[in-house]
Protein backbone atom coordinates (compact mmCIF):
# COMPACT_ATOMS: atom_id res chain seq x y z
CA UNK A 1 0.00 0.00 0.00
CA UNK A 2 2.95 2.60 0.84
CA UNK A 3 4.69 1.81 -2.74
CA UNK A 4 1.37 2.48 -4.08
CA UNK A 5 0.77 5.72 -2.63
CA UNK A 6 4.16 6.57 -3.24
CA UNK A 7 3.91 5.66 -7.18
CA UNK A 8 0.51 7.67 -7.29
CA UNK A 9 2.36 10.45 -5.75
CA UNK A 10 5.23 10.27 -8.08
CA UNK A 11 3.71 9.58 -11.40
CA UNK A 12 0.68 11.09 -10.95
CA UNK A 13 2.27 15.06 -11.01
CA UNK A 14 4.90 13.50 -14.04
CA UNK A 15 1.58 12.42 -16.12
CA UNK A 16 -0.06 15.66 -16.07
CA UNK A 17 3.44 17.61 -16.96
CA UNK A 18 3.75 14.98 -19.43
CA UNK A 19 0.00 15.66 -21.16
CA UNK A 20 0.58 19.66 -20.28
CA UNK A 21 3.52 19.32 -22.61
CA UNK A 22 2.60 16.81 -25.50
CA UNK A 23 -0.68 19.83 -25.48
CA UNK A 24 2.26 22.56 -25.75
CA UNK A 25 4.50 21.26 -28.37
CA UNK A 26 1.08 20.54 -30.23
CA UNK A 27 0.07 23.79 -30.13
CA UNK A 28 2.95 25.41 -30.65
CA UNK A 29 3.66 23.11 -33.76
CA UNK A 30 0.77 24.62 -35.32
CA UNK A 31 0.88 28.06 -34.15
CA UNK A 32 4.26 28.04 -36.73
CA UNK A 33 3.29 25.51 -39.31
CA UNK A 34 -0.78 25.44 -39.41
CA UNK A 35 -3.22 26.98 -42.14
CA UNK A 36 -2.95 30.32 -39.96
CA UNK A 37 0.52 30.41 -38.74
CA UNK A 38 3.71 32.28 -38.74
CA UNK A 39 4.89 30.66 -42.22
CA UNK A 40 1.54 31.37 -43.23
CA UNK A 41 1.09 34.93 -42.50
CA UNK A 42 4.96 35.29 -44.46
CA UNK A 43 3.42 33.79 -47.39
CA UNK A 44 0.49 36.53 -47.32
CA UNK A 45 3.11 39.12 -46.61
CA UNK A 46 4.89 38.22 -49.59
CA UNK A 47 1.90 37.74 -51.90
CA UNK A 48 0.20 41.17 -50.63
CA UNK A 49 3.84 43.03 -51.26
CA UNK A 50 3.41 41.58 -55.30
CA UNK A 51 0.31 42.60 -55.47
CA UNK A 52 0.96 45.82 -54.08
CA UNK A 53 3.42 46.16 -57.15
CA UNK A 54 0.86 45.12 -59.52
CA UNK A 55 -1.52 47.64 -58.23
CA UNK A 56 1.37 50.49 -58.44
CA UNK A 57 2.21 49.48 -62.20
CA UNK A 58 -1.48 49.19 -63.29
CA UNK A 59 -2.07 53.40 -61.64
CA UNK A 60 0.49 53.92 -63.65
CA UNK A 61 -0.66 52.64 -67.11
CA UNK A 62 -3.82 54.02 -66.34
CA UNK A 63 -2.73 57.77 -65.96
CA UNK A 64 -0.54 57.16 -68.93
CA UNK A 65 -3.47 56.17 -70.82
CA UNK A 66 -5.71 59.19 -69.15
CA UNK A 67 -2.80 61.26 -70.05
CA UNK A 68 -3.01 60.50 -73.99
CA UNK A 69 -6.77 60.23 -73.60
CA UNK A 70 -6.42 64.09 -72.63
CA UNK A 71 -4.31 65.23 -75.59
CA UNK A 72 -7.01 63.61 -77.74
CA UNK A 73 -9.98 64.87 -76.03
CA UNK A 74 -8.91 68.61 -75.47
CA UNK A 75 -10.03 71.89 -77.66
CA UNK A 76 -6.54 71.13 -79.69
CA UNK A 77 -5.88 67.46 -80.48
CA UNK A 78 -2.41 67.12 -80.41
CA UNK A 79 -1.35 66.36 -84.02
CA UNK A 80 1.77 64.04 -83.55
CA UNK A 81 -0.80 61.66 -81.46
CA UNK A 82 -3.33 62.23 -84.08
CA UNK A 83 -1.09 61.01 -86.58
CA UNK A 84 0.34 58.15 -84.89
CA UNK A 85 -3.01 56.78 -84.32
CA UNK A 86 -4.25 57.29 -87.71
CA UNK A 87 -1.14 55.65 -89.21
CA UNK A 88 -1.58 52.78 -86.66
CA UNK A 89 -5.52 52.30 -87.73
CA UNK A 90 -5.19 52.67 -91.43
CA UNK A 91 -2.04 50.53 -91.77
CA UNK A 92 -0.18 53.40 -93.65
CA UNK A 93 3.35 54.53 -93.07
CA UNK A 94 5.05 57.80 -93.96
CA UNK A 95 7.39 58.00 -97.02
CA UNK A 96 10.53 58.66 -94.61
CA UNK A 97 9.94 55.64 -92.24
CA UNK A 98 11.80 52.44 -92.08
CA UNK A 99 9.59 49.13 -91.70
CA UNK A 100 11.19 46.07 -90.08
CA UNK A 101 8.85 43.32 -90.40
CA UNK A 102 9.84 40.84 -87.75
CA UNK A 103 8.00 37.85 -88.39
CA UNK A 104 3.95 37.11 -88.93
Amino acid sequence: MVVRRRARRFLLPVLLYAVSAGMVSYFMYHANTGARGLEAKERYEVLAADLGRELDDARRERAEWERRIALLRSDQIDRDLLEERARVMLGRVHKNDLVIITGP
